[in-house]
Order: structure tokens, then sequence, then C-alpha cells
């Protein structure tokens, strides 16, 4: 029996929950009471109250994304239903802001900011049959130095087996309106000294994969130049994530970043746009010119795996801007670009825009976009499928060397806007299209619509794709897969494990 369950449904099994962990880390006296259990998104949501009410708890906190905002509703629903006696506590992004646009009136309490404090009170009120009167309770940012750290609270079992998330900091000096760090512009590092130990304290415990989640890692060089000097110093095989800021590398900063040896340093480099005026309507700065030269360093000086970000559907940027933004991104960087669509988070100011430029976006997590003044939903649907082709083709690393066969004439977007339209007219589908068979719709693209030779778009797709087995390929393209000596098969194998472990992550 547990008298506090504390629970969340991650994305993926790999994704362990650090805010579940900071608020069992800081419940104090209640800690022998209470238990994490961690649910994902496909497990079914009988399941998840089963398990949950094993326990017989008073108390249930969930934490509430918006990945998994629609599940919790349902868990929520059978928890009162079977349990109602118990007591559910929701927390987290998808709660903290109004409006509260998925219905979890349900639940009998909601804290709406960070929530250690107020969640170790509130159970404590009503564990001793006090509880409070208002539903919703509003908690002010921590001082996060007087926080108990949950490194400690992660298994021997997560880490083995999955991501360990870490914050050197909270908050975001910059004021993004899409964005909900923006909302906190007080950046609070913790103790540095505190923090480091509990990284080394998780390496003595055998962690070796670290991902940041501070929203702008390199806004404070003193803090970040001593992580990265903490890395530096491990021998052993490690792999970190930051989160960076694409116009603000100072020259330690940069000394530091090309000593990481190759595959231990990834950098998700948040650019978003590189129109200015468009960087003006969302009041996010754009120094085009140091972000040009950083993203050159970053690729000519550094091993590091880079994640660009670019967005679709921001106000006042048109699909034809959005194509000079990725055909511009291409040329600057040979890492992932992630095309994301514009969500509208509660709490934002992005609806400000809603008038002048038309937005209007879905009423259900994650709020996507449907169309503006300047993309059509017809279009918008498209570009929502060309950024699901564009991640199996581009960023996948399947195909580095076909590819660009897409756009032999330099117009990236064009070239792949084409091919993304006719892929969808082949499958009708943007999921559940297994490698061999994306591997022939390329084949039979370049051929058919590009009017290349087959014996040439074969060598190149035999070059990238050395690990599939020819069971669904063009003939021609199994003959050249069967030429590869074993040793280059050997290589692509175990280059493509590692490429879906990174994606994975």
């Amino acid at each position: 029996m547990s008298a506090i369950i504390l629970t969340t449904i991650n994305a993926r099994y790999i994704h362990a929950s650090l805010g579940l962990r900071w608020l069992y880390a800081n419940l104090g006296e209640l800690q022998p009471q209470a238990r994490i259990q961690e649910y994902t998104l496909t497990d079914q949501i009988t399941d998840m109250a089963e398990k949950i009410l094993d326990a017989t708890p008073k108390v249930v906190g969930i934490g509430v994304y918006i990945w998994n905002a629609a599940q919790v509703r349902q868990l929520v629903g059978v928890l009162k239903r079977v349990a109602p006696e118990t007591v559910v506590v929701l927390g987290g992004p998808e709660v903290s802001h109004l409006p509260l646009r998925v219905d979890l009136n349900e639940a009998d309490y909601i804290i709406q900011g960070e929530g250690e404090r107020a969640f170790a009170g509130l159970c404590r009120a009503i564990l001793a049959q006090k509880p409070p009167t208002q539903r919703i309770i509003q908690s002010e940012p921590v001082e996060v130095d007087s926080l108990a750290p949950p490194y400690a609270l992660y298994t021997d079992e997560d880490l083995a087996h999955r991501l360990i998330y870490v914050e050197a900091s909270r908050g975001c000096p910059f004021r993004c309106e899409f964005c909900l760090s923006s909302i906190d512009p007080r950046v609070r590092p913790f103790a540095i000294d505190r923090f480091l130990a509990d990284m080394e304290a998780l390496w003595q415990r055998g962690a070796r994969t670290f991902k940041f989640v501070d929203r702008t890692f390199n806004a404070n060089p003193g803090l970040a130049l001593q992580i990265l000097d903490y890395f530096l110093e491990k021998s052993t095989p490690f792999h970190v994530h930051f989160e960076v800021i694409p116009d603000h590398f100072p020259e330690a900063i940069k000394q530091r970043l090309a000593r990481f040896p190759a595959g231990t340093l990834q950098l998700e480099v948040g650019i978003q746009t590189l129109d200015a005026q468009t960087a003006a309507n969302i009041s996010r700065r754009l120094d085009l010119d140091r972000i040009r030269d950083n993203l050159a360093f970053l690729e000519r000086e550094t091993t590091a795996h880079l994640h660009v970000d670019l967005i679709v559907g921001l106000p006042g940027e048109s699909i034809a801007q959005f194509g000079r933004n990725l055909n511009a991104l291409v040329s600057l960087t040979r890492g992932e670009i992630q095309i994301g669509v514009l969500k509208k988070l509660s709490g934002t100011t992005i609806n400000r825009h809603d008038h002048a430029h038309g937005m209007v976006y879905s009423p259900d997590p994650p709020y996507e976009i449907l169309c503006n003044n300047l993309i059509g939903f017809t279009e918008m649907q498209a570009m929502k499928r060309l950024a699901r082709f564009w991640d199996l083709i581009y960023n996948s690393g399947n195909f580095h060397r076909t590819a660009p066969l897409l756009w032999q004439d330099g117009d990236v977007f064009a070239g792949f806007a084409a091919f993304s339209r006719w892929l969808y007219g082949q499958t009708l589908a943007t999921w559940q299209i297994g490698l061999p068979r994306l591997c022939e719709l390329l084949f039979t693209f370049l051929v058919q619509e590009k009017g290349m030779t087959e014996t040439e778009v074969a060598d190149s797709l035999a070059a990238d794709i050395l690990v599939i087995k020819g069971r669904v390929l063009p003939k021609v393209v199994q003959e050249h897969v069967s030429r590869v000596p074993a040793e280059r098969r050997s290589l692509g194998e175990s280059l493509t494990r590692r490429q879906q472990r990174h994606h994975q992550a």
C-alpha cells in the first residue's frame, strides 16, 4: 500500500520522467508513503488504473503534458468512477496555464506552476484530512537551490536503458511567443558544485547518456563552461545533449565544443525561422550573420551531431518563405533539420496574431495550426506530410547520397515537395512505410519522374542502403547491393543501428 502514487504517461519507455522524480525527492517525511509509477502511450488506460489502484492510494498525482493530455483525461475518468474517494491531483505544463483545453474537470485539484513545494503541502493537508477548498492551486517559481535533488531516484534499470534527464537551470531569458519557456524570463541556475556532484554520482553508477532540459544551455557561459569541462575530463565514451541558442557562442565555449570526441555531443539548435520580419513578429531575436558564422563553426570545427529546428505556419511567413529558409539551412548544415508545425499553447502570447493573420488551430492536442491567411488548410496538410517524409528520407540518415538527387537543380524545398506529393499519392499514408518499401518508392520516383537511369539511382541507393536484404527492392538495386563487399555491409549495419538508436532518443 502507498498513500501517494506519482504517475505520468511518457511518450516512450526510454523517456524517464524527471518531473515525477523532482516531486518525489521533495516530499520530505511523506516519501516512505509514496511510489512512482510510469506508463507509456502504448499502455491501456484500464491497465494503468488497475495498477495504480492496486496500492489503494489516497492521493494520485499525474503529470500532464501536450502528448498525454487526452489519455490523462481518460485515466482520471476511470480512477474517479472506480475509486471516487481517491484524490486526483494534476500538474505539469498542460494544466499550468489557462485556458484548459482538455476537459479535466473530474480531477480534484490542479497545481499550476512548479509543483515541488505545492504538491508536498497539498498531500500533507489531504492526509491530515484538512484538504484546501480551492481546486486550482497557484504555485510560484521555487528557489531551485532549496530543492532536494532527484537524481538518486534513477534506478539501475533507468541508467541502463533510458535517457537520463538533468537540468542545470530553469527559465529562459528570451520571449519567443510560441514557447512556454518564455513565460519564466528569470533564469535560475542550480549551484554548480552541487549539480556536478550529482552528475558524478550518476556517472559512478554507470550513467553515460545525459539529456539536459535547460532551454538555453549557453545563455550563461560561465555555467556552461564548467559543465562542458566536467564532461571533457571523462575518458569513457558517453553522450550528452544540450539545447543551445544559435547566436551566442563565446570563444571559450567554441574551444570546448571543438574538443568533444566524435559521437559524444548532440546540440539542438533552435532556429525556427531565418526571416527577419517573421522573427520580429514573434519577438524572437535573430542575428543572421552570427547564426551563419556559428553554424559554419559547428560544421567545420566540431564533430557535434546537430539538430536544427524550423517551424511551419508562423504568423506572416508564407510557404515560399519557409522554402527559402529550408534551402538556406540545408546549405549551412549537414545535421538533422526538424520541420515542426506551429502549436498554440495555453499561456503563450502567440494568440495575439490570431485575428491579424487569420490563425486557425486544432482544438485538440497538440493544438497544431490548421491554416492562416497565407497557407490554406489543404496546403498546411501537405506541409505536415512533407515534414513526416522529410524525417523518413533526410533526417533518418539512410539516404545521405540519394536524397540530394531529388533537388539536383539546387531548390531543396521545391524538389522535396514534388516528391512528397508523389509519395503520398502512391501510399496514401505517412506512417508504417518500411525502409525497403521506401527505398523502392524513391527508386521509382527518381527513374520515372526525374528521368534518371536505373543504374545511376541503383548505384546511389546501394551506397546508402547497405543493410537491406533486397526482398522487395527493384531487381537492379538488389544486384548492386549484392556486389557490395561484406566488410562495407557490416559497416552499414553498424551505422544504421546507431542512427536508429539516435532517432529513438
